[in-house]
């Protein structure tokens, strides 16, 4: 079980990310993926942050996000292995690289069969031990 700090997770919240993505693009699919990750599981949000000055922040992912490396294959793979476990995975294809939208980031998804999707990232959240499952065999992205 994941155990950061003192606490212990029964959930988990993987990205994987292609290798060969450059910098801009790592930080820009992986805000996007945590994002639609935390906006479809509600209960990873923690509580609202607020500084000795009384000011408020928002709140952030409640637990660790971890992020993993991986090829275009294997991150097919892990696809695959998400929607096995019956598990609805954010996904991020290179087509969406090209559009200022959501609306064509969708359009871009739905153009393509889903053994066809050009993955560079992939977001999934479930119990910890399916999630092990989906991202085993892959190396922390570095």
């Amino acid at each position: 079980m994941p155990h950061i700090g003192g606490m212990i997770y029964e959930t988990k919240t993987a990205l994987v990310l292609r290798k060969d993505l450059a910098a801009w693009q790592v930080a820009n699919v992986a805000a996007f993926l945590a994002g639609g990750l935390a906006g479809t599981h509600a209960h990873m949000m923690g509580e609202a942050y607020r500084d000795g000055s009384g000011q408020a922040y928002t709140a952030l992912i409640r637990e660790p996000v971890f992020v993993y490396g991986a090829t275009l294959e294997e991150l097919r793979r892990t696809h695959q292995r998400a929607l096995s476990r019956e598990l609805v995975p954010a996904i991020y294809i290179e087509p969406m690289f090209t559009t200022t939208n959501d609306a064509d980031n969708r359009a871009a998804v739905a153009a393509a069969p889903v053994d066809a999707l050009d993955f560079v990232g992939i977001g999934v959240h479930g119990p910890r031990k399916a999630i092990d499952k989906v991202v085993n065999g892959l190396k922390f992205l570095a």
